[in-house]
């Protein structure tokens, strides 16, 4: 499970060290594409075909935006020897990632923020609305 939350810098390359935690979960091949709220969504290649199944399974007049807002962004990423992966422009452009950036597991995937959008986020976010879905989990 992809979980844990760490902050690193993207280096004027394009390259953001992937945590060795959620490297050895996703494998030595994974993809990006465009995410929720304006980040970067990461699959493992095994969730990244299981996604284009379910896609491909699906009607195609009810798939055509979404088809091309995912695949058309999308990246395959190899991490180098030292754990980095290149984010290619158009995906740091979406997610407006400029230098602080925070990876985020979040169970089945991986999410890329910039620093800011993540902090703006938390701040937002409704504790009574966390809390609600808590107790519908019973945690």
């Amino acid at each position: 499970m992809l979980i844990g939350n760490y902050q690193h810098n993207i280096d004027p390359k394009g390259r953001v060290i992937m945590p060795a935690k959620f490297r050895e979960e996703l494998g030595d091949i994974f993809y990006a594409t465009k995410g929720k709220d304006n980040t970067i969504t990461v699959l493992s290649k095994a969730s990244w075909d299981e996604l284009g199944q379910k896609i491909a399974a699906m009607p195609s007049a009810k798939t055509v935006q979404i088809t091309r807002f995912l695949f058309s962004s999308a990246a395959e990423l190899v991490p180098d020897k030292q754990g980095r992966v290149l984010i290619p422009q158009p995906l740091r452009e979406y997610a407006g990632l400029d230098k602080d950036v925070v990876i985020n597991g979040t169970g089945s995937k991986v999410e890329i923020w910039d620093k800011a959008s993540w902090d703006r986020y938390n701040e937002l976010l409704s504790g009574d609305d966390v809390y609600d879905l808590m107790n519908e989990l019973e945690l």
